[in-house]
C-alpha cells in the first residue's frame, strides 16, 4: 500500500521558518515527479512547489519564489519543503504528492496520482 506522510507543520510567527518533510512508502518514486500543493480555507487547492526526478528541475508559484525551497531524498524516498520568511498567507493544509514515473516537471495537480492527508501550517500575524 502506497502511503505518504508529512510532517513538520504547525503554528509559526510571520518571519518564521518551517521544514516539512513528506516520507513516501509501499513503492519508490526515484523517477516520478513530487510535489507540494497547499489549501487555504474557503480556497481551492493550489500547488505551491513542485520538483522532478532528478532533483535538478524545481518550480515554485510566485507568491512563494525566494522563500521556499522543494529538495528530495532519492535513496531515503522523501522530499521537502523548507519554507522562510513566512506570511499569514502561507497559511493553509499542506499535502504532498507523487506522480507516475517521468522525465518531465509537472505543475498541475492532474499530474500526481498519490496523495498524503495534509499537515496544517499557520502563520500568525
Amino acid at each position: 500500500q502506497v502511503q505518504l506522510v508529512e510532517s513538520g507543520g504547525g503554528l509559526v510567527q510571520a518571519g518564521g521558518s518551517l521544514r516539512l518533510s513528506c516520507a513516501a512508502s509501499g513503492r519508490t518514486f526515484s523517477s516520478s515527479p513530487m510535489a507540494w500543493f497547499r489549501q487555504a480555507p474557503g480556497k481551492e487547492r493550489e500547488v505551491a512547489a513542485t520538483i522532478n526526478w532528478t532533483g535538478r528541475s524545481t518550480y515554485y508559484t510566485d507568491s512563494v519564489k525566494g522563500r521556499f525551497t522543494i529538495s528530495r531524498d532519492r535513496v531515503r524516498n522523501t522530499v521537502y519543503l523548507q519554507m522562510n520568511s513566512l506570511k499569514p498567507e502561507d497559511t493553509a493544509v499542506y499535502y504532498c504528492a507523487a506522480g507516475q514515473a517521468d522525465a518531465a516537471l509537472k505543475t498541475s495537480s492532474r499530474d500526481y496520482i498519490y496523495w498524503g492527508q495534509g499537515t496544517q501550517v499557520t502563520v500568525s500575524s
